[in-house]
């Protein structure tokens, strides 16, 4: 087995980054023609193929009788551990059918070309550069010498049964235009390559793997490399099931054309001085079509990916070595977290002192109650009275009467101690020391800090509306005792020193649990939850914020009595994911979040509308499918727009709420702007009865109107 490291990569890419400057004009056209003359793979595989059957089936004890494979076993194994600090997310599903089919291949291209993306990018992000842009797309060839399509071109091209795989590709100069001299690694998607073999590639697929890869090592050296120098280039080889890796390198200036006979003199060049190398061919998706990342195969796949961007951009800026030692460290901690929490969480604690000589010792209550404290984040219990430090208020109190039991795990219902008939909301943070990459501990932060600069912005530009949340203060918590922290922003060893605390108002029955407990609602009060919840958006959106994250358990429902009056209205709370630019991402939820945030991860001027219908649509009994991934999420929502599943159901619960509707689809996932104010006035009208008889009737028709030209226009059914 040939030991290539990284370092030896890095040695060659630095010996052959520079520009070609051919020897001799002839050279350059002898390689060009060489490159243009070797297209037909059934050729290359008669002159190849007996070489590489007898390396391969060589029952000979000869060690060079067989080829080596291109990675260590150990490399593989730090790649492994580097790789915990890499975030690789599998958008699109590799079918896997227990046969062939023609009918799936679309799927299966869709699936190669995001795997290859995602791989690449998070490689790119995690070794390269975080934040600088991704240097390379995606583009798939039909034959060596033809043009690179994506797969939506060529799908629409009708080209995408001639595709023979996908390739990773440069685009250093931004030119999107695809050649063969810029292809990075090559993919080739076959089917059962495992097929009349146990383990391993046929020896067909090899001489395809090594045509496809000669022909981009000459394409290289024609246009951008030092022919005198040596090169290579990975083939991947992949099915929807398994994987592995050809790896063809050597020196291409040794190679003697006869132009005549251009395969024959291609063949002798890589018998007898080139370098080929072979992986073991192991399982990359597993049953259910995902990526199993830390598999051999896929690792294998993925080592090849690193490599070659290695050759083409140089050493990365993060190595694999020193991403893997971050294995022990996060190891270490692990362990030292753990026999933390067993300690914290044993009922008698073990103290050994000269007094006691190792028996077992009763703590009293202060430690017991200081152990607790540091076992978890803040617990709060009904009849506690929590001080806050508020930077513009002051210190205030506030009694917990009761705990929140929604998602976010951290709410309360409390009162200030100035005015104990007035409920309000109260979220408490995480602490500072104990923020990790989890998925609680960042909900704890999008609930309170993020929150928290949200609300203080609308609060800040003026924006007051009756349905969006109020802050009463924020801050950080006080705890009991002496606070030894060395600035007002810093913290003590106190574990509840310096957790942020959020205080809203007003307090409400989320709309999922009336739905869960009574069912349905009503026309009306479908129709009065579209119009506050549209009123709080377009209030947002008068200071360019976007909500992002709309759904049931984030709309609650109020009633205020006041003057002898009762009053009912919704409030759209959970600003936490808020938009407030560009690089901000919406929570992602695959029954309400829009088409336009599940395809991309951004929103759209429509998209909090968007998400608003489906909510009315489930509030007023709307069908809801459980969608298992973001591809069933589109398809569930392109079936209902298409089918009209949606106006359906609303026009038989209000013919408002189905126009409404209408309008929606027909600006799906544009970047046309909402008319906020001609719907709030006409569901406004609904709610209140305001509207006259006249006006009533010129609005029936002037929907009825809207809703014909939206029905023939097909609205958002692309979406």
């Amino acid at each position: 087995m040939t030991n290539f490291t990284p370092a030896a990569f890095t040695r060659s890419f630095s010996s052959t980054s520079s520009k070609f400057i051919p020897t001799s004009k002839r050279m350059h056209k002898v390689l060009k023609e060489c490159a243009m003359k070797l297209v037909d793979l059934k050729i290359f595989t008669e002159y190849l193929e007996n070489w590489v059957t007898e390396k391969v089936y060589s029952e000979t004890s000869n060690e060079e009788q067989c080829f080596s494979s291109p990675f260590l076993l150990d490399d593989l194994r730090t790649f492994d551990l580097a790789l915990e600090a890499v975030l690789f997310q599998q958008l699109l599903r590799m079918p896997y059918p227990p046969y062939s089919s023609d009918s799936l291949k679309e799927d299966e291209y869709l699936a190669l070309e995001d795997f290859i993306h995602t791989a690449a990018e998070g490689l790119w992000r995690a070794f390269w550069h975080k934040n600088k842009p991704f240097p390379y797309f995606v583009s798939c060839p039909r034959y060596p010498g033809s043009r690179f399509y994506t797969v939506d071109k060529a799908i629409s091209r009708g080209r995408l049964k001639q595709l023979c795989g996908a390739a990773l590709m440069s685009n250093c100069n931004g030119n999107l235009n695809a050649h063969w001299d810029d292809v990075i690694m090559l993919v080739l998607f076959k089917r059962d390559i495992l097929k009349g073999s146990e383990s391993g590639f046929s020896s067909s697929i090899i001489c395809e793997a090594l045509f496809y890869a000669i022909h981009t090592l000459l394409s290289r050296s024609v246009t951008k490399y030092d022919s005198g120098t040596g090169d290579y280039v990975f083939v991947s080889i992949v099915d929807s099931k398994f994987g592995g890796v050809v790896k063809l390198g050597g020196n291409i200036g040794k190679l003697e054309v006869d132009l005549s006979n251009p395969y024959e003199s291609v063949v002798e060049w890589i018998k007898f001085h080139a370098e080929v190398s072979i992986s073991f061919v192991d399982q990359i998706w597993n049953k259910l079509g995902n990526v199993n990342w830390g598999d051999l195969g896929t690792l294998q796949i993925l080592l090849s990916i690193f490599y070659s961007m290695i050759r083409w951009n140089g050493p990365p800026r993060k190595s694999m070595a020193s991403l893997a030692e971050d294995h022990s460290r996060r190891l270490q901690k692990r362990r030292m977290e753990s026999q933390l929490s067993e300690r914290e969480n044993a009922l008698a604690a073990y103290e050994h002192g000269s007094n006691h000589y190792g028996e077992i010792v009763e703590l009293d209550c202060e430690n017991k109650q200081n152990m607790k404290m540091k076992s978890s984040n803040i617990k709060l219990s009904p009849g506690e009275i929590i001080l806050l430090e508020d930077q513009n208020q002051g210190l205030e109190s506030f009694q917990i009467q009761k705990f929140l039991d929604d998602r976010s795990g951290c709410s309360y219902i409390a009162a200030a101690a100035d005015n104990p008939a007035e409920l309000l909301t109260l979220y408490v943070g995480a602490h500072p020391s104990r923020l990790e990459p989890s998925w609680e501990d960042m909900n704890l932060w999008y609930q309170v800090q993020r929150q928290t600069k949200v609300l203080n912005i609308l609060k800040q530009q003026g924006i007051s509306s009756g349905h969006l949340p109020q802050i009463i203060a924020s801050g950080r918590v006080m705890h009991s005792g002496h606070c030894e922290k060395k600035s007002p922003k810093g913290c003590c060893d106190h574990p509840w020193c310096g957790t942020p605390i959020l205080v809203a108002s007003p307090l409400g029955e989320p709309v999922s649990s009336i739905v869960a407990h009574y069912g349905p609602f009503s026309a009306e009060e479908s129709i009065r939850c579209c119009r506050d919840c549209l009123e709080a958006l377009r209030s947002a959106k008068m200071v360019n914020i976007m909500h992002g994250d709309i759904s049931p358990e984030n709309i609650i429902h109020v009633v205020n009595h006041k003057n002898s009056r009762k009053s009912r209205s919704f409030f759209l709370i959970s600003w936490g994911r808020a938009i407030l630019e560009d690089r901000d991402s919406p929570a992602l939820n695959l029954q309400f979040s829009s088409a336009h945030a599940l395809q991309h991860g951004k929103l759209c001027p429509s998209s909090d509308i968007e998400s608003l219908v489906y909510l009315v649509y489930f509030l007023s009994g709307g069908p809801l499918q459980q969608q298992d991934s973001i591809e069933s999420a589109l398809k569930w929502r392109q079936r209902c727009w298409t089918k009209r599943l949606i106006q359906k159901h609303l026009s038989e619960v209000s013919p408002l709420l189905k126009t409404f509707a209408d309008y929606v689809d027909s600006i799906c996932g544009t970047p046309y702007a909402v008319d906020y104010d001609v719907w709030l006035n006409r569901l406004r009208g609904a709610v209140d009865g305001s509207l006259e008889k006249g006006k009533r009737v010129e609005l029936a028709l002037t929907l009825k109107d809207f809703a014909e030209t939206s029905a023939n226009s097909g609205g958002a059914s692309s979406s």
